[in-house]
C-alpha cells in the first residue's frame, strides 16, 4: 500500500553528513503496519560502520556547531517548527500506519513536536551560568580583586535513542535540546518506525539545519546502538525504551565516563481514596490506562483502590473498557487501536492467563477481538481483585490492560505503591487536598498528579522517574543542563 511520506521505492535511506545514503549490502527489513499486518515500506539496515561514519559526521561540525551564534541555532529550529506545523498531516499519517497510534492523537503527537523545537528555541536565551562573588571567600588569597562566573560549553555528539510509542515527539524531546544548546547529534529511531525520523530530518535539514548537525542511523541495538554508545567521540546518550536495555546503555556508556538520560519503565500506581468522584475519576482512569492501547511509560498501569469504593469503580471502569471503539489507526472513529506487533498481543495473554491463575476476575475483555480480524489488536482489559504477586501487577505490561488492586488502609497503599522497583509517575484521585498533598509526599516518583492521571506531560518542564524508571531529567531546559557542562572562568584584575 502507498503510504504518504514514504518513497515511491518504499525503501528508507540512511541521513549521515547531509547526505541520504541506502545502506551498504542493500540491506533493509519491512516496516509493518500493526493495523493490518501488512508491510507498509522497508527500513534500512545500517552496519557498525555506518554508525561510525555518523559519528564521524558529527565530530566533525562539533566545534563549528557549538560556536555557532544561538541566536542562529533559534533561527533555524523555528524554521523546523514550522515545516513540521505545515507537514502535519503526513506526518500524523506515518505515525499512524507505522506504530498503530489512532489518527487524532498522531495529530496531538505532531503538534507537540513543533511545540518542542519552539520551545527549545526559546530556551537557548536563558542556557547561561552565573557569577559568584569572589570575596566572599577567603580562600584563595587575593579574592576581592577577581570576578567569578561559569559558562556552560556544549558537551559534545549527542546520541538520541528513541521509541516506538512516540516516535516523532520523544525523539524531538532529545534532538530539539541537543541542537539548541550546541551538541551535533546521530539519532537511532526505533526500527519500527524509520520514515517518521528520516522525515524529521529532512525538515531540519531544509531549515538550515549544517550537514553533520544531525545524522540518522537506523538498525539494530546490538551493532549500531552499541557502536553508536561506545564510540569514542561521543560523550552524551539520551535513551528511552525499556528498563533492560536502558541499563546495559548506562553500562555501556559508564565504563567510558559518559553522561546518560534515561527514561525507561513504569508500573505507575493510580490511587482511588474512598472519597474521589466516582464519574471523573473512572473516565481519567479509562483515558490514563487505554490511551494508545497502554503504550505509554505514563500508562496507568496499577489501580489501588480504596475497599469500600472498589466494587462501584471496577463495576463502572469495566462498563467504560466495554464502550471503547476498538478499531484501525487510520480510523477517525478510532478509541483504542492495535498494539504493536503480535509479540505484544501474545504478552498480554500470559498477562491476563497469569492473573486468572492468581484468582483475578476479568470484567471487561481479555482477549482478541472477532473485528478487525486483521493487525494486532487486544480488546481493553478489566481485572479486579488481583493479588500483589500476579506478574501484572509486578511487570510492566505495555499494553490496555487495567488491573484493580484494593487497600484498606493509607499505609498499604503507600506500601503497594512503592512496592515495584519502577518509581516514573503516579496519581491520586480525593476531594481532600491535603490528604493527597500527603500521599504525594510519600509516593516515591518522578512526579505525581492530584486528580490528573499519570499519562500527563508538560513539554517544558521537567520528566524522569527515580529507582529504575530512570537517571536524568527530559524537559526542555532540564535536558539542555544535562546536555552541557559547566565551566568557571575567573579573572584577576589586580593591577590590570
Amino acid at each position: 500500500m502507498s503510504v504518504a511520506g514514504i518513497p515511491p521505492s518504499g525503501k528508507g535511506s540512511l541521513f549521515i553528513g547531509g547526505e541520504w545514503r541506502a545502506p551498504k549490502g542493500g540491506k533493509y527489513r519491512p516496516v509493518v503496519d500493526p493495523s493490518t499486518g501488512q508491510p507498509i515500506g522497508q527500513a534500512p539496515v545500517a552496519s557498525a560502520d555506518e554508525a561510525r561514519a555518523a559519528v564521524e559526521a558529527a565530530a566533525k561540525v562539533e566545534d563549528a556547531w557549538g560556536s555557532h551564534p544561538g541566536h542562529d541555532r533559534a533561527r533555524i529550529l523555528r524554521a523546523a517548527a514550522e515545516r513540521i506545523r505545515a507537514d502535519r498531516e503526513t506526518l500524523a499519517l506515518l505515525i499512524a500506519h507505522e506504530v498503530g497510534k489512532p489518527i487524532t492523537d498522531a495529530r496531538v503527537e505532531a503538534d507537540r513536536a513543533a511545540g518542542v523545537f519552539v520551545l527549545a528555541a526559546e530556551e537557548i536565551r536563558h542556557l547561561g551560568g552565573e557569577s559568584y562573588p569572589a570575596d566572599a571567600y577567603e580562600r584563595p588569597a587575593g579574592n576581592e580583586h577577581r570576578f567569578l562566573f561559569s559558562v556552560r560549553d556544549p558537551i559534545g555528539v549527542v546520541v538520541a535513542i528513541g521509541p516506538f510509542n512516540f516516535p516523532l515527539n520523544l525523539l524531538c524531546h532529545k534532538v530539539a535540546p541537543a541542537l539548541a544548546a550546541g551538541n551535533p547529534v546521530v539519532a537511532k529511531p526505533t526500527s519500527a518506525a524509520p520514515f517518521t525520523a528520516l522525515r524529521l530530518a529532512e525538515h531540519l535539514a531544509k531549515a538550515g539545519l549544517p550537514s553533520g548537525a544531525l545524522n540518522v542511523v537506523v538498525g539494530p541495538g546490538a551493532s549500531v546502538g552499541d557502536t553508536l554508545v561506545e564510540h569514542p567521540r561521543t560523550r552524551l546518550v539520551t535513551f528511552t525504551g525499556s528498563t533492560e536495555v536502558g541499563k546495559a546503555i548506562a553500562e555501556k556508556a559508564g565504563r567510558n565516563a559518559k553522561r546518560v538520560i534515561l527514561e525507561m519503565g513504569g508500573m505507575d500506581p493510580f490511587v482511588v481514596l474512598d472519597d474521589a468522584p466516582l464519574a471523573s475519576t473512572v473516565e481519567a482512569a479509562a483515558r490514563g490506562v487505554f490511551s494508545y492501547s497502554g503504550q505509554v511509560c505514563t500508562a496507568s498501569k496499577r489501580f489501588l483502590v480504596a475497599d469500600t469504593v472498589a466494587d462501584q469503580f471496577a463495576k463502572a471502569l469495566a462498563e467504560r473498557a466495554k464502550n471503547l471503539r476498538l478499531g484501525p489507526a487510520e480510523d477517525e472513529k478510532t478509541e483504542v487501536g492495535p498494539l504493536i506487533d503480535s509479540t505484544a498481543v501474545e504478552r498480554m495473554e500470559s498477562l491476563v492467563e497469569d492473573a486468572k491463575q492468581h484468582s483475578a476476575k476479568v470484567l471487561a475483555g481479555g482477549g482478541r477481538p472477532k473485528t478487525p480480524a486483521e493487525g494486532s489488536f487486544y480488546l481493553p482489559t478489566v481485572l479486579d481483585a488481583v493479588p500483589e504477586d500476579a506478574r501484572v501487577a509486578r511487570e510492566e505490561p505495555f499494553g490496555p490492560l487495567a488491573p484493580i488492586l484494593r487497600f484498606s488502609s493509607l499505609d498499604d497503599a503507600v506500601r503497594i505503591a512503592n512496592s515495584t522497583p519502577y518509581g516514573l509517575q503516579a496519581a491520586v484521585y480525593t476531594r481532600d487536598i491535603a490528604q493527597g498533598f500527603a500521599l504525594a509526599k510519600r509516593i516515591k516518583a518522578g512526579g505525581v498528579h492530584l486528580n490528573d492521571p499519570t499519562n500527563l506531560r508538560w513539554d517544558a518542564l521537567p520528566f524522569g522517574g527515580v529507582k529504575e524508571s530512570g537517571l536524568g531529567r527530559e524537559g526542555l531546559r532540564y535536558a539542555m543542563e544535562e546536555m552541557t557542562e559547566v565551566k568557571l572562568i575567573s579573572v584577576n584584575y589586580a593591577g590590570a
